[in-house]
């Protein structure tokens, strides 16, 4: 018997003809992610991926479970086509997961892949559960809510199992292009971007600062919420650059309560540049609808006119209380909350307008030299690798 771990994959199965080509991304992902970690080999078998796993399985499942594209793992044992050997399996496996459960009642699946096999999978399964009744004393069967699943998978080899651990789901990253996230030292950024790298988005980051108005530690806020975003999106190229003369400018010529929709005009054409300069195909943002001046219905179509690239807003109907969940799920939330302020609170307006017309700001901005100003910034822009 060999222990391996079964990858089901979800939607990458509904992909028809492009089916290998994400199956082959998925698999590269996973080498990646099991850098250091012993293990055999990677190999697909019949609508599912295959580690033959050496050493701790904990630490191999930590870490593959983060892979977007998987659904499900499954710690399996793998034998040859064989009934004796299959019943020997079985009832191994049902008496690990005995051991550490308060378990009454099992049923036995049988997916029968490999239609050669001479026994149809309902009488393999009654075989099965009649094995481990024999062998196993005080269980049970209950087909309909048991304690306890045993799966067997009948393909080229037989795989026998009875935990489906669950995986983030969506699509390998690298699939569906490139985006640039706009990461503030915010609770949303984050989560949007975990969010859109689950689509199968390649995610580089742009953080505007108003250094020395803005602190060194809050920046490195920021590249320590890239590196947690890493752990699921790979390594992240991430772009910073100072708006601090934006700022002044802009509160020394403009409306007061223009300063936010105004600000983020600017930050939208600054990432439009570095995004268009580096073949990214979209902005990402973590705005949600109506949660704050700048995030209305209004105040986005106006942020949008300043760009001609898409910008995605994976969050925008999602409210507070969701966004919270999906970060502490993925360990962002305590670096967020942590109190160092960011640009987006430097010359904050006490009334900041909600219901912007194009117009209007479009006649503000003719008081400021829109090119020069993004061209200074940029001149100052640095560049981290974080992974």
């Amino acid at each position: 018997m060999d222990k391996v771990l079964s990858i089901s994959v979800g939607e990458i199965a509904l992909k028809g003809l492009n089916r290998r080509y994400f199956e082959d991304k998925l698999i590269s992902q996973i080498k990646k992610c099991l850098h250091g970690l012993p293990y055999k080999r990677i190999y697909k078998e019949q609508g599912k991926i295959y580690i033959e796993a050496e050493g701790d399985l904990e630490k191999i499942i930590n870490r593959v479970k983060k892979v977007f594209g998987i659904v499900h793992i499954s710690p399996c044992v793998r034998i040859e086509k064989n009934m004796e050997e299959l019943k020997k399996a079985v009832v191994e496996v049902a008496k690990d997961k005995i051991k550490e459960n308060s378990i009454k009642t099992f049923k036995v699946e049988t997916n029968r892949v490999d239609k050669k096999f001479p026994i149809k999978s309902p009488e393999v399964s009654r075989q099965m559960g009649a094995v481990i009744l024999k062998n196993i004393e005080g269980l049970s069967v209950d087909v309909s809510k048991p304690d306890l699943y045993v799966y067997v998978d009948i393909k080229e080899y037989i795989y026998v199992y009875t935990d489906k651990i669950k995986g983030y789901g969506g699509l390998p990253i690298g699939t569906n292009g490139k985006g640039l996230l706009l990461l503030s030292g915010g609770i949303d950024s984050p989560v949007a971007g975990f969010l859109m790298a689950k689509r199968g988005v390649e995610v580089s980051a742009m953080h505007f600062h108003s250094y020395p108005f803005t602190s060194e530690r809050a920046e490195e806020k920021v590249k320590s919420l890239a590196k947690i975003l890493s752990i699921y999106t790979g390594k992240i190229r991430m772009y910073s650059v100072n708006i601090l003369d934006i700022q002044k400018e802009i509160n020394k010529k403009c409306p007061e309560d223009q300063m936010t929709i105004l600000s983020r005009r600017f930050m939208m054409r600054i990432a439009e540049r570095v995004a268009n300069e580096n073949n990214i195909n979209a902005l990402i943002t973590g705005e949600s609808l109506g949660q704050v001046a700048s995030q209305t219905i209004e105040s986005l179509s106006v942020t949008n006119s300043s760009v001609n690239m898409p910008i995605f807003r994976p969050l925008i109907g999602l409210d507070k209380t969701q966004i919270i969940e999906i970060a502490k799920d993925i360990e962002t939330y305590e670096t967020s909350i942590l109190p160092y302020d960011d640009c987006c609170t430097l010359f904050l307006p006490k009334h900041p307008v909600t219901k912007p017309k194009l117009e209007v700001i479009e006649e503000s901005e003719r008081n400021l030299d829109v090119e020069e100003l993004i061209n200074k910034a940029l001149e100052t822009m640095t560049i981290h690798e974080i992974e």
